[in-house]
């Protein structure tokens, strides 16, 4: 479903990722494990189109997306939770979770659904759908943004630190939350940066491990 083969990213001038390939296939469940600095956010940035390819390819579900700008494979079904959230702190949850579905011009009975599908998966947010994303806690803010990527990832998502800043119990919540996911959106593959590999064990399929911009060896 999603594929990055050989890439190169560099940022104001310095190399960043150096020839990494990594695939996650329909439904699969696949954790990029590295230490800050390593080069997950960078990797999530490139699939998503946010920085651009010195070299090597980006595929969704077969198709090259590496010269598609970042909105259009929003339109692939590709989600993207950043690590800082990105919420718009004067909209309300249910505004912040609208978004997408009205940049990409979705018919109103099919943003419905979805709508409606994410309450379903995170019936937290239900409750929380009229407050303003300024006033949530962090753990609140990051089932936000999931949602918001539920919006759109109808393919894939992509995670970049879901549990960084989570208090014990408010990580179980997400994780529990990514377990509800596997049940309900089984062809719809995920993948998930993260600095502790434990965090990730019992979610995930495969786990790739980056170090200085590079894959490990396995």
């Amino acid at each position: 479903m999603l594929r990055l083969e050989g890439a190169c990213v560099d940022i104001a001038g310095a190399p960043v990722l150096r020839g990494v390939s990594l695939h996650v296939p329909p439904g699969g469940r696949v954790a990029l494990i590295g230490r800050n600095g390593a080069g997950k956010t960078t990797t999530l940035r490139a699939l998503m189109g946010l920085l651009p390819l010195r070299a090597g390819s980006v595929s969704v579900a077969g198709e090259n997306a590496s010269h598609v700008p970042a909105h259009f494979r929003a339109r692939l079904g590709v989600g993207y939770a950043p690590e800082d959230r990105r919420l718009f702190g004067s909209f309300t949850v249910h505004d912040n979770m609208l978004l997408p579905a009205q940049v990409l011009k979705l018919d109103p009975a099919e943003t419905a659904r979805r709508m409606e599908a994410v309450f379903t998966l995170l019936p937290e947010l239900r409750d929380l759908a009229p407050r303003k994303a300024a006033g949530l806690s962090g753990g609140q803010g990051k089932m936000v943004a999931l949602a918001r990527a539920l919006m759109i990832g109808t393919r894939a998502i992509l995670l970049d630190e879901p549990f960084q800043g989570l208090a014990p119990a408010l990580a179980l919540r997400y994780a529990e939350a990514l377990r509800r996911l596997r049940d309900a959106l089984p062809d719809v593959a995920i993948l998930i940066t993260e600095s502790n590999p434990g965090l990730l064990r019992p979610l995930v399929d495969s786990t790739y491990v980056i170090e200085r911009g590079e894959i490990a060896p396995a």
